[in-house]
């Protein structure tokens, strides 16, 4: 079958078809329509920038008319301040040696005076023979831009002033730190010194005995309230005490602090320790327990004797304190029980009993405080060391000189490690192995 001479041959498929369409009717804008409404700004000027010629686009930006900006205003005029000693120093000479410059940010005005931030690129466009003709100029509107700039900025300067103020507060925390070590310091010797005005400076040297004592304080930065003291009363007697107050801090340091006076004063006027310890008694339930708040505490107060054979007599009464431990020379240990003894201060009356031994040489009385039984021992830290434990202890380095039994017992406090929650007050009195004499008496004749 033949086809028609005047039948046009198929230039495509449809859709082929339907897109040449929208292209030529896209080509059906002329130029000037093109140029005029543009998405961006465009104007062309002279060389000393006399505006020759701008599009609708920009005019409507700038809120202008053509015939108020063409040929009567020039290219500066649509600037700002800023934008204007920039095109002088900087756009107009960089233009006229390059003859091109692109993406400059500037400011134009509006009419209801507000600013346009904007991004110019200009191009000069020559004769023939080389000389510059006229100058066009694109504009775009960097409206958004400059507001994401600016966002920018701000959050710049957000983050660098809370980093500051990071800084700022990090030296602060570093100072109040370095103040508060600073601090505790002065505040951990102030206590020592305190602490150390409780307790004995050096225990004195007695004849026919040896003495050593030591504390341990659970905290630098607490009082404590344990205490012992060890002091003549005589030509041949001596008095001794070991005991722990109720509480920590500065109360707990005002109670021993009384105690300690008490019982010194109560030994020079009694033979007896029972009564020294009912004296105590007595002044700590007035002081206290009467006026409503009542402080209390345990003891173990006695009297040493030494004896012509190098024996040593010890009679000793408790209130509410832990059993003395003796180490005897043959290498055993063994508690002194004190039969009654109330905790003292408790009572308007208490009861107190003697209890009596003799140490022989090579013998070491040792009094503690509950510090040391109930140091926390074992993996989980939940059980107590206990009197039977101390004991076995002791028992294992008999016979010892007291400086030997406090330095094992030292030892043994340092290996509870954070099992030692509390103060810890320690001492030995012993009876040296070689011969004791006594000391030479001047007797009226």
């Amino acid at each position: 079958m033949s086809r028609v001479d005047d039948e046009p041959e198929p230039t495509g498929t449809g859709d082929e078809a339907g897109t040449t369409a929208a292209f030529t009717a896209l080509l059906e804008d002329s130029a000037e329509e093109l140029y005029e409404s543009a998405p961006c700004g465009y104007l062309s000027t002279l060389m000393d920038g006399t505006i020759a010629k701008v599009n609708a686009t920009l005019l409507d930006w700038l809120g202008l008319e053509s015939a108020a900006v063409v040929g009567r205003m020039r290219f500066t005029d649509l600037l700002g301040i800023g934008g204007k000693l920039y095109h002088e120093t900087h756009f107009a000479p960089l233009l006229q040696m390059q003859g091109e410059l692109r993406g400059i940010a500037l400011e134009m005005k509006t009419a209801g005076g507000g600013r346009l931030p904007v991004l110019v690129s200009s191009v000069v466009k020559y004769t023939s023979g080389g000389e510059p003709l006229l100058i066009r100029t694109t504009v775009f509107d960097a409206s958004d831009r400059r507001a994401y700039e600016q966002e920018l900025l701000r959050r710049r300067q957000e983050a660098e002033q809370a980093r500051a103020e990071a800084e700022q507060a990090r030296v602060e925390a570093e100072q109040a730190r370095e103040q508060a070590e600073e601090d505790r310091g002065r505040l951990a010797d102030a206590l020592a010194v305190l602490q150390k005005s409780l307790l004995p400076d050096a225990l004195p040297a007695l004849p026919g005995l040896d003495a050593a004592g030591y504390y341990h304080t659970a905290s630098p930065y607490q009082l404590g309230g344990d205490f012992y003291d060890l002091f003549p009363l005589g030509e041949d007697r001596w008095a001794f005490f070991l005991g722990d107050v109720c509480g920590k801090g500065p109360q707990a340091a005002s109670l021993t602090s009384l105690t300690r006076y008490t019982l010194r004063s109560a030994a020079h006027h009694t033979p007896e320790p029972t009564a020294a310890l009912t004296t105590l008694n007595t002044v700590l339930h007035e002081r206290f327990t009467n006026g409503g708040d009542p402080r209390y505490c345990t003891v173990i107060f006695g009297h040493l004797e030494p004896q012509p054979s190098g024996h040593v007599a010890v009679r000793l009464a408790s209130g509410g304190h832990p059993s003395a431990l003796v180490l005897r020379a043959d290498g055993t240990a063994e508690l002194l029980p004190t039969p009654g003894g109330l905790l003292v201060g408790i009572l308007p009356t208490a009861p107190f009993a003697t209890a009596e031994t003799t140490l022989a040489p090579g013998d070491t009385l040792l009094l503690y405080t509950d510090g040391l039984t109930e140091a926390r021992t074992g993996p989980a830290r939940d059980s107590l060391f206990g009197e039977d434990a101390l004991r076995t202890f002791a028992a294992g380095r008999a016979p010892a000189t007291a400086q030997e039994v406090i330095t094992a017992l030292t030892g043994l406090l340092e290996s509870f490690g954070d099992g030692l929650d509390d103060d810890t007050a320690l001492l030995a009195l012993g009876v040296p192995t070689h011969p004791f004499t006594r000391p030479a008496t001047n007797r009226p004749g």
